[in-house]
């Protein structure tokens, strides 16, 4: 997915109260890195730094932390009163996430023993209103945490956080291959490359679909008897009407795809993709269980040329480590009085990371593109609270649109629906969350996450000055 991340932890103090005072700062913040680093639930380790107690100090090491690849951010820390104007150069340098951990080493105030030397050396709540006045001032949009740094919850929060800093860090590396372009006649679709690749880092490229099928032919049919053999150990297998060797042939066509696609998004450092349906020249199907085969496997992807929510799809699945995440687009409502949700699908490309059940392959004629009957994953979609975003370009500026939804598993059988579904209930509610997200241009085309929070999106919108309206 990506090279090992690590964090830095940078603790500020000053010279004002002697070695003395400093060594215990340094041995404070040693026993809290390691207690973190060993709770389990931070996703990626903290390395701490020497005490930032200069200016030369600190703006060397936020120098350091923007050419070093594998560092994703910066945790802070004030021990004690440090004196922010140490930490104006090396903050206005720095280029990469920070979170201002608003902590003290101790939980309690040792009300029988406490003293001025113990007050002195335990200001972090004196140090936090000076460190955070200047990151205010410095419009640094870091992330504040508050609470007791052994506290579950709290180191939650942190890792919530270091998923969004690796996730904004990978924004830069993200390359959407486009094969073919957009379907004709679409507006959601559309949008400023060269500004995205300003504000978001996203390179976007486009190929002629000959130039994936150069790819497809090049493909052995060892390669693509290889590749059945895990499908039949992954999946089931579903005949419908198709005799087996027709069945077999049109799912091979698929494994061919998916060796090819892949091939051809590593041999150019692409990590996300999209396909068209109306670009389909030299290609027997549309791409289908291939797409949805890669999106497991971390790859972004969207359809119809789509490479914005190709782009975000990438995204969010490096922020949720893959985990119940995937390109969606909403297709039909149920308006049955109390039962009011919104049927989630596509035309044959649903991300499996969000499967409750083990998926069956199922070939189906596809009613547009004038190809083959393509092969397919269908599933039903699982259960859980999450979001579901939609980035859109309005000209001036991109704006994202975030929604929170309480997915369900159906209780419903579809028998003739040859595609996975998804279900959802909108949040707060059905009429007030659909009118939102229409009169503020939310596409069709989304990504949602059963594994991300809204926290964590307007973390990263933040952090990159991407407009966002909030619907929960």
């Amino acid at each position: 997915m990506t090279t090992k991340k690590q964090f830095w932890f940078v603790v500020g103090s000053q010279h004002l109260y002697g070695e003395e005072a400093l060594a215990e700062v340094k041995a404070h913040a040693q026993t809290m890195t390691d207690a973190l680093n060993e709770s389990g639930i931070l996703p990626y380790p903290v390395v701490l730094q020497d005490l930032a107690v200069r200016a030369d100090k600190i703006t060397s090491m936020m120098k350091e932390v923007n050419y070093r690849d594998e560092v994703a951010g910066v945790i802070t820390w004030m021990h004690t009163f440090s004196p922010a104007k140490m930490w104006i150069r090396g903050t206005k340098l720095l280029q990469k996430p920070l979170l201002h951990l608003a902590t003290q080493f101790n939980e309690s105030i040792p009300w029988e023993t406490i003293d001025m030397d113990f007050m002195n050396l335990n200001q972090s709540a004196h140090g936090d209103r000076e460190y955070g006045f200047i990151n205010a001032r410095l419009n640094k949009q870091n992330k504040v945490v508050v609470g007791y740094w052994q506290r579950a919850e709290v180191q939650q929060q942190i890792a919530d956080w270091m998923d969004v800093a690796v996730a904004y860090n990978e924004s830069f590396n993200i390359k959407v291959a486009r094969f073919g372009d957009n379907m004709r006649n679409v507006g959601v679709t559309e949008g400023d490359k060269i500004e995205a690749q300003i504000q978001f880092g996203w390179t976007v490229d486009y190929f002629g679909i000959g130039d994936l099928v150069q790819y497809v032919n090049a493909v052995k049919d060892e390669e693509i008897d290889a590749l059945f053999t895990e499908y039949a150990d992954l999946y089931e297998f579903d005949y419908g009407t198709y005799s087996k060797e027709d069945w077999e042939a049109s799912v091979k066509v698929q494994a061919s795809y998916e060796i090819a696609i892949k091939r051809f998004l590593d041999d150019g450092g692409y990590n996300a993709f999209t396909s068209n349906f109306e670009d389909l020249y030299g290609m027997k199907q549309l791409p289908g269980l291939a797409v949805q085969r890669l999106m497991a496997q971390g790859y972004g992807f969207a359809g119809e040329g789509d490479w914005k929510t190709a782009a975000l799809d990438r995204l969010l699945k490096v922020m949720s480590h893959h985990q119940s995440t995937g390109f969606m687009e909403d297709y039909t409502y149920e308006l049955a009085v109390g039962q009011e949700s919104v049927l989630q699908s596509h035309m044959l490309e649903v991300d499996p990371t969000l499967a409750s059940n083990k998926p069956k392959i199922v070939v189906s004629p596809l009613g547009i593109g004038d190809r083959e009957d393509p092969a397919r994953l269908v599933f039903d979609g699982q259960a859980g609270d999450g979001v579901v975003v939609s980035m859109a370009d309005f000209g001036t500026h991109f704006k994202l649109l975030i929604n929170e939804v309480s997915a369900f598993e159906p209780i419903v059988s579809a028998p003739k629906l040859p595609v996975a579904r998804v279900l959802w209930n909108i949040k707060p509610n059905f009429q007030d969350g659909v009118k939102a997200w229409i009169e503020n241009g939310g596409g069709h085309h989304t990504v949602v996450s059963l594994n991300l929070t809204t926290d964590q999106i307007v973390t990263y919108a933040k952090l990159v000055g991407l407009e966002y309206v909030v619907i929960k």
